[in-house]
């Protein structure tokens, strides 16, 4: 677990809150679990495990949890989705989940799923293994493909989504990290995916810029507009040719 106080004291918080629903299981994925985790930068990506079924009292109740944890430091980045052991098993579900500060329904993907028999952290209960059926080498490639190319390819061409950092953050290391998925069947971090980002032809201005943003202290002066669109062009120009190259290789 990180070793930070503020993350600390929430997950201490967020679990403490969550005891009137009695969960199965916590567990959390995403940089905390891959030891990538930058506090106050990165999301804090957890999955609980309710006995259930989950009604519309449970959807009130972990509204309502949330809402007493609004003026947590944090909190903004806590993402939460909830499973139940009937449910659990299937990846085309759409589960209850909390994120961005708002309920909504989402799938657990068989990335987050590999991520969890892979190095997921356990915070309370049973492991994943009990719970979640694993994915195959298989299952991970053909999503991975679908999300290069039925996501973010179409996304490449929204350009007002490339002048925001989290855009060009994620989608430049989510594209590294899809590459090296489906060539070796490994899950690596956003860090890894910064270095192999320049070997696979990205900017590598573009790549330094998400690495200081990233690694280096917050606070740091907001990037003028004339990088932010010159940034946007360099990760458009990119990312659009690299996606068909290597949906094409193999779907």
């Amino acid at each position: 677990m990180t070793h930070s106080g503020a993350t600390d004291l929430l997950l201490d918080r967020f679990r403490a809150e969550l005891r009137d629903l009695a969960p199965v299981a916590v567990w959390a994925h995403g940089s905390l679990g891959g030891g990538d985790y930058q506090e106050g930068r990165s999301d804090l990506d957890l999955i609980v495990v309710l006995a259930g079924p989950i009604t519309a009292r449970t959807v009130w109740r972990v509204a309502r949890l949330h809402a007493r944890l609004r003026n947590e430091p944090l909190v903004a980045k806590l993402h939460c989705s909830c499973l139940t052991p009937g449910t659990a098993a299937d990846a085309e579900r759409w589960h209850l989940t909390w994120a961005h500060q708002q309920l909504f329904k989402r799938p657990v993907t068989p990335v987050t799923r590999r991520e969890l028999h892979t190095f997921g952290l356990v915070l309370s209960g049973a492991g994943p293994q009990g719970l979640l059926p694993p994915v195959t080498d298989a299952e991970l490639a053909a999503f991975v493909v679908r999300d290069q190319r039925d996501f973010w390819r179409r996304e490449v061409n929204r350009v007002g989504n490339w002048t925001q950092d989290a855009w060009v953050d994620v989608g430049l290391t989510t594209h590294a990290r899809a590459a090296v998925t489906l060539k070796d069947g490994r899950l690596i971090t956003k860090q890894e995916a910064l270095d192999l980002l320049p070997g696979l032809g990205a900017p590598v201005e573009v790549v330094t810029d998400i690495r200081r943003r990233r690694y280096r202290q917050l606070g740091e002066p907001a990037p003028g507009l004339e990088w932010v669109a010159r940034r946007a062009e360099l990760t458009r120009d990119y990312l659009g040719p690299a996606i068909d190259r290597l949906v094409a290789a193999y779907e």
